[in-house]
């Protein structure tokens, strides 16, 4: 009998807060959210080679390379906790990866669906540009949106707020033309397979939150 997860692809451009959504995904259906991100910096702290190859990249404002970004995630996948599936948050980002993440999941069912969340490309640079990190903890806030009890520290530790070299504007538009030149296609991919669906994503974190859920069918 074949083992069945489900997998969902959430897709999106930079700022339109995938990360967020699919943190409240995992909570709702026990589901892990896989961010590339999260591996990407598990292999930097532990000092990995691929970790340090990674953000190479990252720091500006780059994609990682496909082999290397591959190899991460199936590492993750191959974890006790994504038994059932996963909630893959910016992965695939390539056509390529896309067709190696077919073949991966391909024994357990394949991908369930593909929701894409729309949002506009200003709305994309103010809020990245607004974004502060924790240098302590890593706890994110928006200078706006989400701004801190004390201006420049964290509410959980007081630690330092500051903003990413990958935040600063001019990054954010090459992330975003970087989006459209190799991400974008994965919209018309997912689109022919009969699996992706749009998201408003100007609505409020709750309604978009409640349109994902709607979305995902739990094998």
């Amino acid at each position: 009998m074949t083992d069945k997860r489900t997998y969902v692809v959430l897709l999106g451009a930079p700022g339109a807060g995938k990360g967020t959504q699919a943190k409240l995904l995992e909570q709702a259906t026990g589901l892990p959210q896989v961010s590339t991100g999260d591996i990407f910096r598990y292999n930097l702290k532990n000092e990995t080679e691929l970790g340090k190859l990674a953000k190479s990249y990252m720091d500006k404002g780059a994609l990682v390379p496909d082999d290397v970004t591959i190899r991460m995630v199936e590492d993750r996948l191959a974890q006790p906790d994504a038994a059932r599936g996963a909630i893959m948050d910016g992965f695939p980002r390539t056509l390529a990866q896309a067709d190696a993440f077919d073949r991966l999941v391909a024994p357990f069912g394949g991908v369930a669906v593909a929701p894409v969340i729309v949002i506009d490309d200003e709305e994309t640079v103010y809020r990245i540009t607004g974004r502060r990190s924790c240098r302590a903890c890593g706890s994110v806030y928006h200078i706006i949106l989400n701004p801190p009890k004390v201006e420049g520290r964290c509410d959980k530790d007081n630690g330092e707020l500051y903003q990413r070299d990958d935040d600063q504007e001019a990054t954010v538009r090459n992330r975003l033309l970087v989006y459209y030149k190799q991400t974008a296609p994965l919209i018309g991919y997912y689109y022919a397979k009969g699996l992706l669906r749009e998201v408003n994503g100007g609505e409020t974190i709750e309604l978009v939150q409640a349109a994902l859920r709607s979305l995902i069918k739990l094998k």
